[in-house]
């Protein structure tokens, strides 16, 4: 049973930070590709971040700001978020994909639930 479940969404103010969680059950992250996806209203989900044993990359709109780590021990991969925008606001879902690098979106093959993220004054 793979499953991965997020955490630490809210409404915070522009400026503001949030520490989001992906915690993973049924497989060892060690093996495998996690990526941070989001899908604001309107718009096509994009992905966000992505780590693996490999490395890891960021979308350019979030370089800087974001920042992707895994506690192992936990099982668990995190998105810290700083300077956060209002145009941050989006669903955020993490995505597992067996292997050492970060693959093509569509390549993934397992799918949290997704955890909302507001940012507004």
């Amino acid at each position: 049973q793979l499953q991965l479940v997020e955490s630490g969404g809210g409404l915070v103010q522009p400026g503001g930070s949030l520490r989001l969680s992906c915690a993973a059950s049924g497989f060892n992250l060690d093996y495998y590709a996690i990526g941070w996806f989001r899908q604001a209203p309107g718009k096509e989900r994009e992905g966000v971040s992505c780590i693996s044993s490999s490395g890891g990359n960021y979308a350019d709109s979030v370089k800087g700001r974001f920042t992707i780590s895994r506690t192992n021990a936990k099982n668990t991969v995190y998105l810290q978020m700083n300077s956060l925008k209002p145009e941050d606001t989006a669903i955020y879902y993490c995505a597992a994909e067996y292997g050492r690098l970060c693959p093509p979106s569509y390549k993934y093959d397992y799918w949290g639930q997704g955890t909302q993220v507001t940012v507004s004054s």
